[in-house]
C-alpha cells in the first residue's frame, strides 16, 4: 500500500484481540523507531517493550483510561531532555518532538504490518517512574497498546472529522 493510503486507513483502534503480536513483528516495529530522523541526530529517545504479564499490568495501573484489553504488547516512549537538541534562539528542547518523530515511525509500522494500536496519552507517568525507575528522567510522551484489530473494532465517529484545508494550510 503506498504511504498516502496508510496514513488515511491506520485509525485509532480501542478494541484488539489477545491475539499474539510475533518477536519479528515487534523487531520490525523498533527499527522503524530507530530510523526515525531527531534533531542533529541525537537519538534522544527510549522505547520501552513490555510483553511480560508483570510488565502489562503495572502499566495498565498507571492509566487513567480504561486500557485496551486485552493486549499483547505495549510499547512506552520517551524523550531524554539532558541529551536533545536545543535550539539557540529561544532555549526549545526538542526531546518531545524527536519522541514523536519516533513515536509516529512506531505508529505507522504497526499499521503497515496489518496490526493495530491507539495513541494513548492519558496516563500518569510518575506512576510508570516509580513502577519502573529507568524511566525517570525521560519525558514519557506516549503509550502505544498493540495488537491485532478486533473483528468488531472500527474508527472512532471523530476519525474522519478533518477542519477545511482553507483552516490548517496558509500559502504564502
Amino acid at each position: 500500500m503506498d504511504f498516502l493510503t496508510l496514513a488515511k486507513t491506520r485509525y485509532s483502534c480501542r478494541k484488539l484481540t489477545d491475539r499474539p503480536v510475533s518477536e519479528e513483528q515487534i523487531h520490525a516495529i523498533l527499527q522503524a523507531g530507530l530510523a526515525a530522523p531527531t534533531a542533529c541526530n541525537n537519538q534522544p529517545f527510549k522505547i520501552w517493550v513490555m510483553t511480560s504479564e508483570e510488565a502489562l499490568a503495572k502499566v495498565k495501573s498507571a492509566c487513567k483510561q480504561p486500557f485496551i484489553q486485552p493486549c499483547p504488547v505495549v510499547f512506552v516512549i520517551g524523550g531524554d531532555p539532558k541529551t536533545a537538541w536545543v535550539r539557540d534562539y529561544d532555549g526549545k528542547n526538542f526531546a518531545d518532538v524527536d519522541a514523536s518523530i519516533v513515536e509516529t515511525h512506531l505508529l505507522l509500522e504497526i499499521a503497515d504490518l496489518g496490526l493495530a494500536t491507539t495513541w494513548i496519552g492519558h496516563f500518569d507517568p510518575e506512576k510508570l517512574c516509580e513502577l519502573f525507575p529507568d524511566m525517570n528522567g525521560y519525558s514519557l510522551t506516549a503509550l502505544f497498546a498493540v495488537g491485532y484489530p478486533a473483528e468488531d473494532a472500527s474508527p472512532a465517529m471523530a476519525h474522519t472529522r478533518c477542519r477545511s484545508e482553507y483552516e490548517l494550510i496558509k500559502r504564502y
